[in-house]
């Protein structure tokens, strides 16, 4: 979003609260990362209340893309566009670190982020638009040092590095999937909305239906007074450095018609006027000394610490600084809390993962689950494609069950979190797709609720972030150097949460010619499967162009491919699920065998081929002759039985034969990240 109105520096001091609040924030947000959980049962029923904090318009690899242990900037297998450049080169430019000094207090330019221009950047898959339609702009990122107080509860907490904003456009049709599972897609009540138009809208949301079953909630935000003259609270000049709009509950008819006393009025419409009753620290600091503090809440800060562009990152680190510290004012209430921090969409900046979406015609994939609610027909203003997923952006998992610094890489979104409070409190969201709920998790996996590590994490002190004033700067537009360069990831491994994955690719090559015992001129037919609890989205690039297979839970579906002109045929899956296949000739397969990996060669020719095994992981490769119509099996051990592998299969026959399967073998247990993420 961007909105301009003045802000009055009298309530702008209200709201910070001045520098002295934030002096004492350091000890005190230790003092929660000691807190241990209130362990009864050890499963998610031990969360009794569940805090949402949704920022604004920022990407994974604008903020996260540098740090240890994730899928950032050492990313192994990054996507390689049809003119055979990675994804990171994108028309020219790099991800660049920006020259000015301070770099987390610039008000760094706020890029294109609507519909028509995320579109552009996805291109159907190809991914190699983002300069084209977010500028130059879109590539620069942000480091450790720049945000080390995000870093840091990264590096205490648990991040997840496959959290995806819901939609392929700007905050309001966003923040409707947070609270409501959908942009009302079937065109009930008003939807589909695809941009940030705040027109009323009538379908049902998430929080009445928590109403309906007796589940306590409550929107926390600063409002300032009164109605607009569109009817719109907290639309006035002196609500603005309220909620910024971004409580979107507000936009319904349902919440503006409330009447006072009513429960939408009460717990969605009200709030905190820094005029003249403080700000909303001192509502949310009540209720958590009062024990009152209600099941689910949602945080929604003022424009200057949502952490949009243009205003600085660290004015937000300041604000999740003060809501942990509030939250863990009282032990017995934080050892039960799971706070939530995530970002409603990514503004224009770029990041790597090409977000899984459904292919819109059998030309350019298919699925075994419906995707009729997750794609977009079109209309005059709003060109047909699928309404999501969007980038990635930043989530982290902050609470008593997910300390120690942990990395979670199963796929989400803003609906995730609704099923999070379905999973805890049985109240069910209908307006999630069932395209969704078969690939996105429901960040079960991002906790352990038996956690009983009293480790105590360090995190810095924000009291340098409070703004000095009320201005609203001009923007910062950074500049990328003449030559870029792929900037590096910080070295390193953090431990792995176990995910629900269990995934394959296996490709057969038939139709083909033999001459002289080698195969040529055949069909590669590629089977995606999900062997797994949870399904997911195989991402395909060839010369034939991209493609998007979904494959629910327990299901497989084929793709078929042209490869007479030797074209190579890669997918990408989730959590750096990666095959290669160039060449015929053999067919090569895979299967868990405990934490390794059981390689099977099968040689469809008359004659003995010798094939070359090797292991990225490892210091030599094996070699070893298969036999013509036989099938050789070799066991690879993943590297110190973490699970991770990466092996390519090439053939002495034809120098053009490639077979690479890269990914992870999940066991249930917790690992660690990819050490090839950052050259470990």
């Amino acid at each position: 979003m961007t909105r301009e109105l003045p802000i009055d520096r009298r309530r702008f001091l209200q709201i910070t609260g001045g520098a002295v609040a934030a002096t004492a924030l350091t000890s005190s947000v230790a003092r929660a990362a000691q807190i241990a959980p209130a362990v009864r049962s050890g499963t998610i029923d031990d969360v009794e209340h569940i805090v949402v904090l949704m920022q604004e318009n920022r990407s994974f690899d604008h903020y996260f893309g540098s740090l240890r242990g994730v899928r950032g900037f050492g990313d192994p297998h990054p996507v390689v566009q049809s003119t055979g450049q990675s994804v990171w080169n994108q028309s020219g430019v790099l991800p660049f670190h920006p020259t000015a000094s301070d770099l987390g207090l610039q008000f760094i330019e706020d890029l294109a982020h609507d519909w028509d221009t995320t579109h552009q950047a996805l291109n159907g898959g190809a991914y190699d638009s983002w300069v084209p339609a977010k500028t130059d702009v879109t590539m620069a990122y942000l480091r450790r040092g720049d945000i080390p107080f995000h870093y840091a509860l990264a590096d205490a907490f648990t991040i997840c590095d496959s959290y995806h904003c819901s939609l392929l456009t700007s905050t309001d049709p966003n923040r409707y999937y947070l609270w409501t599972g959908y942009t009302g897609n079937d065109g009930a009540g008003g939807g589909p909305v695809l941009d940030n138009a705040e027109l009323g809208y009538s379908w049902q949301t998430y929080p009445e239906r928590l109403e309906a079953a007796g589940i306590s909630w409550k929107i926390y935000q600063d409002i300032g007074v009164g109605l607009d003259a569109a009817g719109y609270w907290g639309w006035t000049e002196d609500a603005y450095i309220g909620n910024y709009g971004d409580n979107s509950l507000l936009y319904f008819d349902q919440y503006r018609t409330a009447a006072p006393g009513s429960a939408l009025y009460e717990k969605a419409r009200t709030g905190t006027n820094v005029a003249t009753t403080g700000t909303f620290f001192d509502l949310l600091a009540a209720d958590v000394k009062g024990g009152t503090l209600p099941q689910v809440s949602w945080v929604v800060a003022p424009e200057s610490f949502c952490e949009h562009p243009n205003w600085p990152a660290n004015y937000g680190a300041w604000y999740v600084s003060q809501v942990l510290d509030t939250l863990t004012s009282n032990p017995e209430v934080w050892s039960k809390t799971a706070l939530i921090i995530t970002f409603d969409e990514n503004d224009g900046f770029f990041d790597h993962i090409v977000p899984p979406y459904p292919a819109s015609s059998a030309a350019t994939g298919g699925s075994t689950v419906s995707t009729a609610a997750d794609l977009y027909p079109g209309s005059s203003e709003f060109a047909a494609g699928p309404y999501g997923l969007g980038p990635r952006v930043p989530m982290l998992a902050v609470s008593p069950w997910s300390r120690g610094g942990w990395v979670c890489s199963e796929v989400f979104d803003h609906t995730s979190i609704i099923r999070f409070i379905e999973r805890r409190f049985g109240v069910d969201e209908p307006n999630i797709s069932a395209w969704r709920r078969a690939i996105c998790g429901d960040l079960t996996s991002a906790f352990d609720f038996r956690q009983r590590d009293a480790a105590v994490p360090s995190l810095p002190s924000t009291a340098s972030y409070v703004p000095p004033n009320s201005d609203r700067h001009a923007s910062y537009v950074p500049v990328p150097p003449s030559a870029g360069v792929l900037p590096e990831q910080e070295p390193g491994v953090r431990p792995a949460r176990p995910l629900p994955y269990d995934l394959r690719a296996d490709g057969t090559v038939s139709s083909g010619t033999v001459s002289g015992g080698t195969v040529s001129g055949g069909t590669l037919t590629i089977t995606f499967a999900s062997r797994g609890a949870v399904g997911a989205v195989f991402h395909v690039t060839s010369a034939a162009g991209p493609r998007s297979y979904t494959v629910g839970a327990g299901e497989s579906i084929t793709g078929s491919w042209d490869v007479s002109s030797g074209q190579d045929v890669r997918v990408h899956g989730p959590n750096g699920f990666y095959r290669q296949f160039a060449g015929e000739g053999l067919d090569v397969t895979a299967v868990p065998a405990g934490s390794n990996l059981r390689v099977e060669v099968t040689n469809h020719s008359s004659a003995g081929v010798a094939v070359t095994l090797a292991d990225a992981y490892a210091d030599r490769p094996s070699a070893l002759k298969v036999h013509g119509g036989d099938v050789a099996s070799f066991l690879v051990r993943t590297v110190a039985g973490s699970g991770w592998y990466d092996v390519s299969v090439t053939s002495q026959a034809d120098p053009g034969f490639l077979r690479r399967l890269a990914g992870h073998v999940e066991t249930g247990h917790p690992s660690i990240s990819d050490p090839a993420l950052g050259g470990s």
